[in-house]
């Protein structure tokens, strides 16, 4: 006999702001409503409302339950306002309430209308606690690639410092003057900004996509950064594992001179290979080498071929990665990565 089509439970929260509404405004929890028909006919389910997750008010105080739920008549998301009057609504049939347009303001809501946020956690509690693995390597020596490859095929999320550092200084962040000044003078950004930038970008990842797992490439630079990942997330938190890419100088050389046609950066020259090669043994190989006294360091030969890389660095992710990403088979931007295939520019 076949079993029945029971839906996944409903874990998600949502939250409501900006709507100019407050009996509009706040926290929506995975709704506790008793099965009941809707008006397409439909017989509910815990959590679900004519076939898609539901959702209630967390303060409990809505006329209407669920407060945030889908109608199949309509086609459309809708949300109520405590009076059980619908505020809002979105004309769709994605199987979640979308948080990337804009909502359409019904018969009793106010402009302007509302921003959604899906949280893949209760907001109301301390945020999971990431899975963290560190990634250093001289320039040149893949680990970008590397990193690539496991967002991509594994489901891992790649963090780089100068990608964060950079967005907080367009955004015009609460750290960006702080930044432009100790980068326009020449100087490190402080540890406490740059680990700060570091748990916010995973906390909102975590929270906003249920992902936990995280390749933090580039860091720590040096001890000094060590020291600010402790100031941070406290010093009794377990070191984290080290993915250390180990490549010969005249490897990396060949590499980035190979890639600077391509690339157009001003630092892939033989002069800026060699300082920056010079600064990264001086700064960042004691790190590296306290991470292998304490047996938190996996090194991982990048000389050999891009496929050997990839095996060693996959199968050292695989404890924490789903399974069903691990079998999944390669993707076309893989296979380039890997080289594989060509990239486009070099077929022909």
């Amino acid at each position: 006999m076949a079993e029945p089509n029971i839906p996944k439970p409903n874990t998600l929260y949502i939250e409501v702001s900006g709507a100019g509404l407050p009996e509009v405004d706040g926290l929506f929890i995975p709704s506790t409503a008793p099965p009941a028909e809707s008006e397409s006919g439909t017989v509910s389910s815990l959590g679900y409302w004519n076939g898609k997750m539901a959702w209630d008010r967390a303060d409990g105080k809505s006329a209407r339950s669920p407060a945030l739920s889908y109608s199949n008549s309509y086609k459309s998301w809708r949300i109520c306002r405590l009076d059980g009057h619908l505020a809002y609504d979105m004309t769709c049939e994605e199987d979640l309430p979308p948080t990337d347009r804009q909502w359409h303001v019904y018969k009793k809501g106010v402009e302007p209308a509302p921003q959604v946020v899906i949280h893949h956690f209760d907001p109301r509690q301390p945020c999971p606690q990431p899975n963290v693995v560190f990634v250093l390597g001289g320039p040149g020596a893949g680990k970008g690639t590397m990193c690539e490859l496991a967002e991509s095929q594994l489901g891992w999320t790649h963090l780089s410092v100068g990608d964060l550092l950079r967005a907080e200084r367009e955004a015009g962040g609460p750290a960006a003057s702080t930044i432009n000044e100790f980068i326009a003078a020449g100087k490190l950004v402080p540890n406490e900004i740059v680990v700060t930038l570091l748990k916010d970008a995973m906390e909102t990842i975590t929270r906003t996509t249920g992902k936990i797992n995280f390749l933090l490439d580039g860091f720590p630079r040096s001890l000094d950064n060590l020291d600010g990942w402790y100031q941070i997330f406290g010093e009794q938190t377990e070191l984290p594992k080290m993915l250390y890419f180990e490549c010969p100088y005249d490897v990396l050389e060949k590499r980035i001179l190979a890639r600077s046609k391509y690339t157009g950066r001003v630092d892939d020259n033989v002069a800026s290979v060699k300082q920056r090669f010079d600064t990264f043994k001086a700064e960042t190989l004691p790190t590296v080498e306290l991470f292998k006294s304490k047996d938190k360091c996996v090194e991982v030969d990048s000389g050999q071929s891009r496929q050997a890389v990839y095996t060693l660095v996959a199968s050292q992710l695989a404890e924490f990665t789903d399974e069903e990403l691990v079998s999944k088979p390669l993707s076309e931007r893989a296979q380039m990565l890997l080289g594989l295939k060509p990239f486009p520019d070099d077929a022909g």
